[in-house]
């Protein structure tokens, strides 16, 4: 099974630039869509379906034109979680589940400190989420969660690790990534993949993305259980319909 997470910076914008010819070339089986920046009335929800993914869920924040995280499936799941049940992080559309049969697999999009307000509301969902996941593993110990973490783990996720005074970079950050992956999880484009230079963010600006100079902020991270069933993961840089890039993890 393929797997595809990637940050579209608006759905709407990313389908004006081809997303869905795109999508049907690599032609992933789940694909966990984050900051869509649609509520689902806002779209031609025909698009994805005639795309092959018949299957489709959407939880949006509250504000309209904001957040927001969708998932397409070629196959129906057998449930579908709507955000956490965690009143402080749902209002904002940021988290969304399937379950199959033997696994299940979350769109995630954690917030970005941009100032001091939003660095605090993004450690406390960090916080908050991760008492989550530790229960929700009990469960469902199967499960990927795949999205924009808006956090570099360490400096080879990074083209400049001197930028330790910025969100996203920060010690605080990384070192609850860090305790992330030890509560049971595995990055897994890391664990196949050791070289650098590999990113899934650029900026916009001084002409970041042709320089790659890039950070690696999207992640598939893959339930302990499941490791011996991870067979390839990658990122996709040569897709340019947002400011992130697709990345793709394939389960056995």
């Amino acid at each position: 099974m393929k797997i595809v997470s990637y940050n579209v910076n608006g759905i709407r914008a990313a389908l004006k630039k081809g997303f869905i010819d795109w999508l049907q070339a690599i032609n992933p089986d789940v694909v966990c869509i984050q900051e869509t920046k649609a509520h689902k009335e806002q779209l031609d929800l025909n698009v994805f379906e005639e795309a092959g993914y018949p299957f489709h869920y959407w939880f949006s924040a509250q504000k309209k034109g904001y957040s927001s995280v969708a998932i397409l499936c070629k196959t129906e799941p057998k449930h579908i979680e709507y955000g956490t049940g965690i009143e402080t992080m749902d209002f904002e559309g940021r988290n969304l589940r399937v379950d199959f049969e033997d696994f299940s697999v979350m769109s995630l999009y954690l917030p970005s400190g941009t100032n001091d307000a939003r660095l605090n509301f993004k450690l406390n969902y960090m916080a908050e989420f991760q008492q989550y996941v530790n229960d929700l593993k009990q469960e469902t110990p199967n499960i990927i969660i795949c999205g924009d973490y808006n956090i570099c783990h360490n400096e080879i996720d990074i083209h400049n690790p001197k930028m330790k005074g910025v969100s996203g970079f920060l010690p605080i950050e990384r070192e609850w990534l860090g305790g992330f992956i030890d509560s049971g999880f595995i990055d897994s484009f890391r664990y196949l993949n050791k070289e650098p230079h590999h990113y899934s963010w650029w900026s916009y600006r001084a002409n970041a993305r042709n320089n790659n100079k890039g950070w690696r902020i999207d992640y598939n991270m893959v339930s302990e259980p499941m490791k011996d069933r991870i067979k390839r993961a990658y990122i996709l840089p040569e897709a340019k319909h947002s400011d992130h890039c697709p990345i793709v993890v394939e389960i056995d």
